[in-house]
């Protein structure tokens, strides 16, 4: 999902970075959505980033102002349609960032973050903005991620391996029992309510079908 913290977007993609991200998704389409990057494993290289004032030509923020849109985007994203009871805890020393919201249906949580993503990217025509990465439809949820192949070309090679050191984990849980989904590296919980998909960062990254799947529950 392309929810990467937006403002430290710039150290994910070139640190080890752990991803956990979970949905769940009631009968009638309502649920909750918790996204999680974890870099504990790279905070020295992001205080040393920190503590420059460029990298590669692009400036980096200072802390405060990463803080600061932070909290803008937590706030813009509670004013969005179909969004409410946002959250986001930030650890600024292991670098842990986690942010959930409740939603009224996948149309309002994807038209929320794309609508914010948009308004932040310099490339408004970005072909991305036109993917449609959920639907629900009463008994089947379609998930993808966005392709971020075009970003990942443009990271040096030793940034791209420490890509390939982090996990992904995508969460989806239902109220009713899975009978199938169609993701051969999809795990369905001895329960039969939730279903568990484990990746790379890189390989979500670099290859947008990684985390498809299409999960069917019982009537």
């Amino acid at each position: 999902m392309r929810i990467l913290l937006f403002g430290l977007l710039i150290f994910t993609l070139s640190s080890c970075v752990d991803i956990f991200d979970e949905i769940i998704l009631h009968a009638d389409g309502s649920g909750t959505y918790k996204y999680t990057i974890n870099m504990s494993a790279s905070k020295v290289k992001i205080n040393s980033i920190l503590a420059l004032d460029s990298v590669d030509g692009k400036r980096v923020p200072k802390l405060p102002e990463i803080k600061e849109k932070i909290e803008l985007y937590r706030s813009k994203l509670e004013e969005k349609e179909g969004i409410s009871n946002v959250k986001v805890e930030a650890n600024y020393d292991d670098f842990i960032f986690k942010i959930s919201c409740n939603f009224d249906n996948v149309t309002d949580l994807q038209n929320g973050i794309l609508e914010i993503v948009k308004e932040e990217s310099k490339d408004k025509n970005d072909p991305a903005f036109d993917e449609n990465w959920l639907s629900w439809d009463g008994k089947t949820l379609i998930r993808t991620t966005p392709n971020f192949q075009s970003v990942i070309r443009k990271l040096k090679a030793e940034d791209q391996e420490k890509l390939k050191e982090g996990k992904y984990i995508s969460v989806s849980r239902f109220d009713k029992t899975v009978t199938k989904c169609d993701n051969g590296q999809a795990q369905i919980s001895p329960t039969k309510t939730a279903v568990l998909i484990k990746s790379s960062t890189y390989s979500v990254a670099t290859n947008p079908s990684a985390l498809k799947n299409t999960i069917t529950v019982a009537n």
